[in-house]
């Protein structure tokens, strides 16, 4: 049976109380990661060699459009609302409150097993084939870029129960909790010179998104919260981009002395803000317009197949840079933002859509798997002790990329901490 035929069925058989505009959301927020990536990342040829720059630092006007297309916090905003669905259910039966965890993590990381193996393995080989060292590196980090994401939520999964339980006790006060220390971080951090805080921001802004999505899960009474949300985030964007000075790109560009992505700042938060109240505010029209059979089968498709996609969407595009130096560059010797390369840009994102297709058929199949298991899962302190070491292992590879100087040209201890995560995390025993 194809995806589009079981996603057709799915949408036929959906509850009632399914929240079909945090799946929507869900799926436009990884769709626009993929296109905003293959957009802002710009290969060409510069003095016979090629070089991959940033169109945000070759256009800066385009920095404003990272205003809508750095979507993150949509993501940790609706992975809230899921987790905490998820958590209320399982919470219910003795089982699945042992395995919650592990039933979550599972779909999180056994999808970048492959991921993670096949570039320690390309690293290897291309090291001993005698290529640029420098070229690995680069290639290895770009394409394992996307797990960072991966590291920092899967950390928000793992304290999911706590959380939980803290927005039932304190309400939005356990959203306040973590916003102001973000603006506590960025304030000292900034004021006394002490670079290394700030990447506890890493902690503060995103579980502050994920706690704000367990508002959308309780229930939202009054469009005015909504409402006085988005203006508060837009009304403190311009505030910390203006008259304080934070950059205007959400995320890092090449030449800035800061970003507000590596570490978040509060002006993360702000975006955040202002995308939370707007959801919060069309939710309704949007379930309503996915009432539509195929709207809604294809709202499914993409949830189908959603951790391929982004796990996989920057090594497609290393891929076609491949083959277009094996090509002699073609279409890698416009200059960037040109209009000839703005012209060029509907082809270049369909060449890498149809490009996109065999990884998905390849490794879609590992992500279905991990939403199927004949196993009993791991309890929640395995499950939590796999997720700290495949964070780690992720976080290094997301930074410094699959290839060291050694004799294999692999990084093998953050390869090995996150398999083993993985396996620790997410496979049990035989049921």
């Amino acid at each position: 049976m194809s995806l589009w035929s079981q996603a057709k069925i799915a949408a036929e058989n959906t509850p009632a109380y399914r929240n079909r505009a945090a799946d929507f959301f869900r799926a436009a927020s990884i769709l626009v990661v993929v296109f905003g990536h293959w957009m802002v990342s710009v290969p060409h040829f510069v003095n016979g060699g090629l070089e991959f720059t940033k169109l945000l630092a070759v256009q800066p006007w385009t920095q404003y459009a990272s205003w809508v297309v750095q979507v993150m916090p949509i993501f940790f905003f609706v992975g809230g609302y899921s987790n905490a669905a998820s958590w209320k259910s399982a919470r219910k039966n003795p089982e699945k409150r042992r395995s919650w965890q592990a039933t979550r993590l599972r779909r999180l990381l056994l999808p970048t097993a492959p991921l993670v193996m096949i570039w320690a393995i390309s690293a290897g080989v291309a090291w001993a084939a005698g290529l640029d060292a420098g070229i690995i590196q680069a290639a290895s980090r770009a394409a394992l870029v996307p797990v960072w994401f991966l590291a920092v939520y899967i950390m928000a999964t793992v304290v999911a129960p706590i959380t939980i339980r803290a927005w039932e006790r304190y309400g939005l006060y356990s959203v306040a909790l973590p916003v102001v220390a973000s603006a506590l971080v960025d304030l000292i951090a900034f004021s006394a010179g002490i670079g290394w805080l700030r990447w506890t921001n890493y902690a503060f802004v995103w579980l502050a998104m994920h706690q704000l999505g367990y508002w959308w899960n309780g229930g939202i009474r009054s469009l005015a919260a909504p409402f006085l949300l988005a203006a508060l985030g837009a009304f403190s964007l311009i505030l910390l981009v203006g008259p304080l000075g934070y950059p205007v790109a959400m995320v890092s560009v090449p030449g800035e002395e800061m970003s507000n992505t590596r570490p978040p700042t509060f002006a993360m938060l702000s975006i955040g803000f202002t995308q939370a109240g707007l959801i919060l505010l069309s939710s309704g029209k949007v379930a309503d317009w996915l009432q539509d059979a195929k709207r809604w089968a294809f709202v499914i498709l993409i949830g189908q197949r959603i951790m391929t996609i982004y796990l996989w969407h920057l090594s497609t595009l290393i891929a076609v840079v491949g083959l277009s130096l094996l090509a002699d560059g073609y279409g890698l010797r416009v200059f960037p933002g040109s209009v000839e390369w703005w012209l060029t840009r509907p082809l270049w994102l369909a060449i890498l859509f149809v490009a996109l297709f065999p990884f998905i058929l390849i490794f879609g199949g590992i992500e279905s798997a991990s939403r199927e298991s004949e196993r009993t899962l791991p309890g929640p302190v395995q499950a939590a002790l796999g997720a700290c070491l495949a964070c780690g292992g992720l976080t290094f590879l997301a930074l410094k990329g699959s290839y060291a100087a050694n004799a294999l040209g692999v990084n093998i201890i953050p390869v090995a901490l996150t398999i083993t995560g993985v396996a620790l995390s997410s496979i049990g025993r035989r049921a």
